[in-house]
């Protein structure tokens, strides 16, 4: 059954249909490519990053990484930024407001000093954008003056913020390099700068596969390779820290920074974790490379499905609510252990528990060979590894509590859900 909640929510002052956005990225990178994701019914779109030069990109320059015959965990990528002349991609965005006027259209922009910077935010200003973006973070330019070079360095973050802000009263937004220890500190140099809003996060530097025939890592050009920028639901993880650290800076909130979440969205799902987080958006790229733009009816069709399940009307009321519930390590009760109870009815007798156990965590589970099935013993820590290599769903859950000091009042919180 079709469900239609009120997806809407208010970006950096815009009004948004939904938090679906396409990320700066080959998906979005002409006018009729955005056209064609706005008719599919996307909130808004970063238009692929737009410098002062067209870049000259090798072939192939595309690689993924799997794991036991599932595809696409990561995607790794060698693209530069826009491949077309800068005038010919400020048509495209002009002409993407013009005709669609109630969808979010962002310019992405990448300079390598003040007055590249400062030309590129007067373009935007004249092609009617929304917003716009700065890409201090894309891993495999060619030139140290630009790219994730920069992300690392505050001081050209905020230089060039400055820089933006000073030639347009439009909105900007920082996109963030997740190489880098504490993403907090060049976001709070991009606050200082005058920016209004962070993206975070863009690719990991990364290795993907080696090509063993030509000793060279992946993609291959001409026999040999580069070290460049990884994505897909391998970097989710990863992205979802950064997140979580940046809508909880108190530094940044102050300022009243909105943060846009980047990094291994595919499903409705995942898309909700960043919005838990407090994120105010959600950008694609990956999730479109395997399926297409109508994966955002999908999104939308699941996160409306959720929120009347929950009772939830609108998405303010649920952004950032995780936030609270994560606190440093040094304050998690570890006061109790919880065992896991084995279901004997779904065991298989596959014995992939007892092996995990007794070969990586606490050899705390006997095997009854008779009966192929796993018994627990006294060893048991609690640590769950067992339910998370169990093939079976539901064929061991958490059970028995068990408490290491003097038992509270009330029981624990537990985990329902092991994916």
């Amino acid at each position: 059954m079709a469900i239609k909640k009120d997806l809407s929510i208010n970006y950096l002052g815009m009004e948004c249909e939904n938090p679906f956005f396409l990320s700066s990225s080959p998906v979005g990178g002409n006018y009729d490519m955005v056209a064609k994701c706005f008719e599919t019914g996307w909130g808004g779109v970063f238009f692929k990053t737009v410098g002062v030069f067209v870049a000259d990109e090798c072939s192939p320059r595309f690689d993924n990484t799997n794991k036991e015959g599932l595809p696409w965990i990561g995607f790794k990528n060698m693209e530069q930024i826009s491949d077309k002349p800068t005038e010919q991609n400020f048509e495209f965005l002009y002409r993407l407001k013009r005709d669609f006027p109630d969808k979010v259209v962002v310019a992405s922009i990448m300079g390598s000093s003040e007055k590249e910077w400062f030309d590129l935010a007067k373009m935007c200003e004249q092609a009617g954008v929304d917003l716009i973006e700065g890409n201090f973070s894309c891993p495999q330019m060619t030139s140290s003056e630009m790219g994730s070079d920069v992300g690392t360095n505050p001081t050209l973050v905020k230089q060039y913020t400055k820089a933006i802000v000073k030639a347009t009263k439009i909105p900007f937004i920082a996109k963030m390099t997740p190489n880098i220890t504490s993403m907090e500190v060049p976001a709070r140099a991009a606050a200082a700068g005058g920016a209004k809003g962070i993206s975070a996060i863009n690719t990991v530097k990364s290795i993907t596969n080696i090509d063993l025939d030509n000793m060279t890592a992946m993609p291959a050009v001409n026999g040999a390779s580069s070290i460049s920028g990884y994505s897909g639901a391998a970097v989710r993880p990863i992205s979802l820290r950064f997140v979580a650290n940046l809508c909880s800076d108190e530094q940044l909130s102050s300022k009243g920074i909105e943060v846009s979440g980047i990094g291994g969205i595919e499903t409705w799902r995942d898309a909700l974790e960043f919005l838990v987080l407090g994120a105010r958006n959600v950008q694609v790229t990956t999730a479109i490379m395997q399926y297409g733009y109508r994966i955002v009816e999908d999104m939308v069709s699941g996160l409306s499905h959720w929120m009347d399940e929950r009772g939830y009307n609108t998405l303010d009321e649920f952004i950032g609510i995780a936030l609270p519930n994560i606190i440093p390590a040094d304050e998690l009760d570890r006061s109790f252990k919880v065992l896991p109870d084995f279901n004997h009815k779904k065991c298989i007798g596959c014995g992939r528990c007892y092996i995990s156990c007794y070969d990586g965590a606490h050899q705390a589970i006997d095997w009854n060979a008779k009966k192929r099935r796993p018994e627990l013993n006294d060893e048991c820590v609690g640590c769950h590894l067992c339910i998370n290599v169990c093939p079976v769903q539901n064929c061991i859950t958490p059970g028995e509590i068990k408490w290491k000091r003097r038992p509270k009042k009330t029981r624990p919180v537990l985990q329902k859900y092991y994916d």
